[in-house]
């Protein structure tokens, strides 16, 4: 077990840095924690994101605050409930659940450092290369820290401790372990909440793995995040669920109230990823492409309509060339959604790529050519 007490004593804070600058300021931030007060736990937990592990980059002083976190995890004052400072995260939940979350953060960030780059390394990647070594070491205690979660009472708790094992299990120094937690994600299937069984589904495809019960269960949303594992790309069983999905994928965004943590961005973002790993050309896939069409928006369009676009359009279209009918009907439904039009520029490499007009009456022009 971690002592905390003797994390914030050992360490020398003011020899670290984050985001902002000297991390003298940490042990009041990691203390305020467990003071009980929603609001304070609230300005904790913002720090941790934005200074300690700012945009998923790792500082000397990230390692010592996982540490620090790992070791209160089971003290009971991480049950109050609170929020996170940070405007874009309202959720109110346990403090313990964001901790969890947080620690699968600093394991994700990890995952992202590619061991096998030889470049000598310039002065600062020196010293991101030596903190992300530091969290590396301190990988088995985050295990460890993490593992009694997985049961608590609490699903929300047990959620975020799926989803900070998911991070974890990806790390070559918990490979020993992952066929056990493999096993024991396989056990949600027959019982939790449906939010659950989708994050245990998404964590077994996320480490390379088949999670074939999950594509048996009652729940279509369930069945659907299943499908998204790689390790089913072969599976005609999994590409009927992503095409059922994509039926309607406002309702498929929809499915999850509940944070995924395995998630980022819409769902359908990963459908779509998904089905068109598994196809080869817009003519398979256009009622799931034409239904992606009528909903979507400029916004999204580097995670739905673009790629789509591009399937569409594999090669430049040359002008004077006939559609083919596939072709066409995207566009058409591409050209009457409005929320696709208007001063945002960023469809527009998209259909530059694809050797179309941009404006919307051009394109309109050339779908209603005959």
């Amino acid at each position: 077990m971690i002592d905390a007490r003797s994390v914030i004593e050992s360490t020398d804070w003011s020899g670290l840095h984050h985001a902002y600058g000297d991390a003298s300021d940490a042990p009041d931030a990691l203390l305020a924690l467990l003071s009980e007060d929603p609001e304070s736990c609230g300005e904790a937990l913002g720090y941790l994101d934005a200074a300690v592990l700012h945009q998923g980059s790792i500082y000397p002083v990230t390692a010592p605050a996982a540490r620090f976190i790992a070791g209160i995890l089971g003290d009971e004052r991480t049950l109050v409930l609170c929020e996170s400072a940070l405007p874009w995260d309202d959720r109110e939940r346990p403090l313990r659940a964001a901790l969890l979350e947080w620690l699968g953060s600093v394991a994700e960030s990890v995952s992202f450092w590619d061991d096998e780059d030889d470049e000598e390394p310039e002065e600062d990647e020196d010293e991101d290369a030596h903190s992300v070594a530091a969290c590396r070491a301190i990988l088995r205690d985050l295990y460890s820290a993490v593992l009694p979660f997985l049961d608590d009472q609490d699903s929300t708790v047990r959620q975020a401790a799926v989803g900070a094992m998911g991070h974890l299990m990806l790390a070559p120094e918990l490979a020993e372990f992952r066929g056990e937690q493999a096993e024991r994600m396989e056990r949600l299937a027959h019982h939790s909440s449906v939010a659950e069984r989708a994050a245990a589904a998404l964590t077994l495809g996320n480490w390379d793995l088949a999670p074939q019960a999950f594509l048996n269960d009652p729940d279509p949303s369930v069945r659907a995040a299943a499908a998204l594992a790689p390790a089913l790309d072969e599976d005609p069983a999994a590409l009927a669920e992503i095409r059922h999905a994509l039926t309607d994928p406002a309702a498929a965004d929809d499915w999850f109230h509940e944070h995924v943590p395995q998630m980022e961005g819409k769902f359908r973002f990963a459908l779509i990823a998904a089905l068109l790993r598994r196809t080869r050309d817009i003519g398979e896939i256009l009622p799931e492409a034409l239904a992606v069409a009528r909903m979507t928006n400029a916004y999204t369009v580097e995670s739905d309509w673009g790629p789509l676009l591009k399937r569409a359009f594999p090669e430049p279209y040359i002008s004077g060339t006939p559609l083919t009918t596939a072709q066409r009907q995207f566009l058409s439904a591409i050209v009457a959604n409005d929320e696709c039009w208007g001063n945002i520029a960023n469809p527009i490499l998209w259909f530059r790529e694809a050797g179309l007009p941009h404006e919307r009456a051009s394109l309109r022009a050339l779908v209603s050519k005959a």
